[in-house]
């Protein structure tokens, strides 16, 4: 039976490997509901990546590793703001040339600075007392790593930030009408500069949470698209924090069932080709996408440079 795959383990690992979506979707959530879409998230989730493992690799502290992180996405978020916003960039073209400046460095970086794979000590699992024995629950929701549980509590409060406080309140105005709201008094560039800056603080984060979170280590690559998945999520959660996480939990969950493709198979007697299984998280998200686009309105100025005086 299906039921019997869809095993306690199975939802517990989808939980984890949603965590790198979550961060970068939230952060990029913050850019496009102010109008700048990112399409360099993989790119800075690479150099956040490389910088939180090479922290722990010459350091041994994880708190290290995040700081870098977190700094190298948002210098990273800061040279996004600047070509798209200052300069006015087409800001398509300019993610990409993020991503493909994020990819090259960071593997250049590992290439000179490490050369072959080398495992760090990463984040354990947080054992917390009572929760974690419980029967069942305690495997799916309470014995994970920090990280996690960061990521899952990024989505509360970016919801809150967004709609119930007066920054996020700007932020919707710059990304629904930036004319309107600049004859308001408000400062579009400099709302634009913090929502991508933010952004790549959040993608900066996502890397580590791959490299010292859930493998611990670091290659070529290592993010393998996941950046983009992330964007697609935005879009698939029409802009909203609690959307975009369940967005990221459809696809993950997916995507560790396809890690037990062999269970899989023995329990429905097929033989489904392994090609098939690790193309089938892109094409469910790819199909929810279709159907969950349709009447969802995006931020008017999405993409949209904007000037003073215009």
């Amino acid at each position: 039976m299906l039921s019997d795959i869809l095993t306690a383990s199975v939802i517990a690992s989808a939980i984890r490997l949603a965590t790198p979506y979550i961060f970068a979707g939230m952060g990029e959530t913050f850019g496009q509901r102010s109008g700048v879409l990112n399409l360099g998230v993989d790119g800075i989730m690479l150099l956040g990546a490389f910088a939180a493992y090479y922290a722990v690799l010459e350091t041994g502290s994880l708190l290290f590793g995040v700081m870098a992180a977190l700094a190298t996405g948002m210098l990273m978020g800061l040279v996004m703001a600047f070509v798209s916003v200052t300069l006015q960039a087409e800001q398509g073209i300019s993610g990409i040339g993020l991503y493909l400046f994020g990819l090259g460095l960071s593997d250049m970086l590992y290439q000179r600075l490490v050369g072959t794979p080398v495992h760090v000590d990463g984040f354990p699992r947080v054992d917390i007392p009572v929760l974690t024995d419980l029967p069942v629950l305690g495997e799916i929701f309470f014995n994970h790593n920090f990280l996690v549980y960061v990521a899952f509590a990024s989505v509360p409060l970016s919801a809150f930030v967004l709609t119930r406080t007066t920054f996020g309140l700007k932020i919707r105005a710059v990304g629904q009408n930036p004319e309107a709201a600049d004859a308001m008094g408000v400062n579009v560039a400099r709302i634009r500069y913090f929502t991508v800056i933010i952004g790549g603080a959040f993608s900066g984060i996502a890397g580590a949470s791959l490299s010292i979170a859930l493998v611990n280590f670091f290659q070529g690559n290592l993010t393998a698209g996941k950046g983009f998945i992330a964007v697609a999520l935005v879009y698939f959660g029409a802009w909203r924090p609690y959307w975009v996480m369940a967005g990221t939990l459809l696809f993950s969950t997916v995507d560790a069932l396809q890690l037990q493709i062999k269970t899989l198979e023995n329990a429905l007697n097929l033989d489904i080709p392994n090609e098939l299984a690790v193309m089938a998280p892109y094409v469910v998200t790819l199909v929810a996408l279709i159907f969950a686009s349709k009447g969802v309105e995006k931020p008017t100025a999405l993409t949209k440079p904007f000037e003073r005086g215009e």
